[in-house]
């Protein structure tokens, strides 16, 4: 109950002094980040990081696919028939 407490008064806090602060200086912020995303030498950052990241994914999906396929054999393996499914059922 405390925990719930302290989130609503951090909440209400936080509204107050986002109000307090106004729409001028959420433009400010809004356009300080959008200058620094827009930056040439974050974007060629951004750039090498996706290219990074996507050569991984290449290198690492056959290793993945075999894992995933592996465990559904597993699983398709133990899968047997309930003994529920080989009873009759009852007429009435």
């Amino acid at each position: 109950m405390q925990g719930r407490i302290m989130f609503v008064a951090g909440a209400a806090v936080g509204y107050v002094l986002g109000a307090r602060a106004g729409r001028r200086r959420y433009e400010q912020i809004k356009s300080a980040a959008d200058r620094i995303w827009n930056d040439r030498n974050v974007q060629k950052g951004v750039g090498t990081a996706v290219d990074s990241v996507q050569g991984f994914v290449k290198e690492q999906a056959p290793k993945v696919e075999d894992a995933v396929v592996g465990q559904a054999k597993k699983v398709a393996s133990k899968v047997k028939k309930s003994p529920a499914e080989d009873e009759p059922t009852p007429s009435i």
